[in-house]
């Protein structure tokens, strides 16, 4: 696998004093998000920021390329990762809505070709989210042994007015590798529709991760489909989940050995704290190759009480006990 030097583009003049603050503004919401806020200032790092419709900031390296489509709602993104690249820094993605109310569509089509190797570090920032709608649909290429590692982290602020709903269909060539986690445990949940499925080919790896923290009356459905098509493929769906107060939870994860030596595990585990959390786990496993093999484990508990005591003791209130305790295990 070769290693290019990167060549780089300015970021795009900014063209007005609202564009110039609305560019500020999701900067600093990416920092307070945990983002690295020095990373959408480096010249040798690709990055893309997005506030609504609009693209504030666009950066490439050598062998990565992004073309951006402003649409009435939202934004259509293709990146490609050009054969036998591998891109040294993680590429930053910033996608958010600032004001209480909006809608955002993101259409994101990525194609890595073969050989190659990307991290990218994606922050979805919805901090005084009120009535608001965050809509992504993917469309994924793994090229023949490349690997793409992809993870997402939300801020959603206190409000819970909003509904995110990611959709993602994947496809790995040979040797290919796709990782992906999805996390939401700072500010509400809102509403959460997580729906990706996945084809593997011979001796390609799906990693499905998601992890979230619901709180009020948060609604979070999470469906994982792993199809292991081809010899030797290995998959993995799992996920993390606590509920408090009201919210509730349904985790399906389900994968399917269709060809010889294919490897798949469903791993959910959710934790509720209170009586009114309400917590479900669909494990669906199917196997029509005699050489395959699926397994799954499913677990419904609750946060473990010693350990809120042990934390209240020092000097915690209840409720940031259970946060420590949740956010750790989530971590």
């Amino acid at each position: 696998m070769k290693v290019l030097k990167r060549r780089w583009r300015k970021v795009k003049p900014v063209l007005s004093r609202s564009i110039e603050k609305e560019y500020r503004g999701m900067v600093e919401a990416y920092g307070n998000a945990g983002g690295d806020k020095e990373s959408l200032s480096d010249a040798k790092v690709a990055k893309l920021v997005i506030h609504e419709n609009k693209v504030l900031s666009s950066d490439s390296v050598e062998g990565l390329t992004v073309n951006t489509t402003e649409t009435e709602d939202g934004v259509n993104i293709y990146l490609i990762v050009e054969e036998g690249v591998r891109i040294e820094k993680p590429v930053h993605l910033c996608f958010g809505i600032l004001p209480k109310e909006g809608l955002q569509e993101i259409i994101f089509k990525l194609e890595a070709r073969k050989n190659s190797d990307v991290n990218a570090v994606a922050h979805c920032i919805f901090p005084n989210a009120e009535k608001v709608i965050h809509k992504m649909d993917a469309d994924i290429e793994i090229g023949e042994n490349a690997r793409f590692e992809y993870r997402e982290t939300h801020y959603h602020g206190e409000y819970g007015g909003i509904e995110v709903i990611p959709k993602g269909r994947i496809n790995i060539a040979r040797g290919g590798v796709w990782q992906s986690t999805f996390t939401l445990n700072d500010g509400r949940v809102g509403r959460l529709d997580y729906d990706f499925e996945v084809f593997c080919q011979e001796d390609s790896v799906a990693e499905l991760i998601v992890k979230a923290y619901g709180k009020g009356d948060d609604d979070i459905r999470i469906l994982e489909k792993i199809h292991l098509n081809g010899e030797g493929a290995r998959g993995l769906a799992k996920s993390r989940i606590v509920l408090s107060d009201r919210a509730k939870a349904e985790v399906r994860g389900e994968t399917f050995g269709n060809a010889p030596h294919s490897r798949g595990h469903v791993d959910c585990i959710e934790l509720v704290n209170g009586s009114e959390a309400v917590a479900t786990a669909i494990p669906i496993v199917s196997v029509t190759d005699e050489a395959a093999k699926v397994t799954h484990e499913a677990a419904i508990g609750s946060v473990d009480r010693r350990q809120v005591e042990t934390l209240m003791a020092r000097g915690l209130n209840e409720d940031r006990a259970v946060d420590v305790i949740v956010k750790g295990i989530l971590r």
